[in-house]
């Protein structure tokens, strides 16, 4: 059986601040819960995969060394591998485009 892992203080008070935030007026506190509640859900897979990405570029780092270490006690030529984290760029794109989107939305909401 699966243990679910307790909800650490800081992510549910990040998901309910950026919840507040975000809140329309007119919208009631269950709402907002609820909006928090899907907000650090998302945070909580975001970390999860970040956590498997770290553990798989960690096992094709230990996989590249041992696969060379036989090779450098043989030539006696020390190669050090070099990996490299690459920040995604549709999370950029998507920052980008909902700060236009919410600027339209100002522009257009004040006119």
């Amino acid at each position: 059986m699966a243990k679910k892992q307790k909800v650490s203080e800081q992510v549910v008070t990040e998901a309910l601040q950026v919840a507040k935030a975000t809140q329309r007026p007119g919208q009631t506190k269950e709402q907002t819960k609820l909006i928090a509640q899907g907000i650090q859900k998302g945070i909580e897979e975001y970390k999860k995969r970040h956590k498997e990405r770290a553990r798989e570029l960690d096992k094709q780092k230990r996989k590249l060394q041992q696969a060379q270490q036989p090779n450098n006690q043989q030539s006696g030529i020390a190669a050090e591998t070099e990996i490299v984290y690459q920040q995604s760029k549709l999370s950029w794109g998507l920052l980008i485009l909902s700060w236009i989107g919410f600027a339209a939305y100002i522009v257009f909401a004040n006119s």
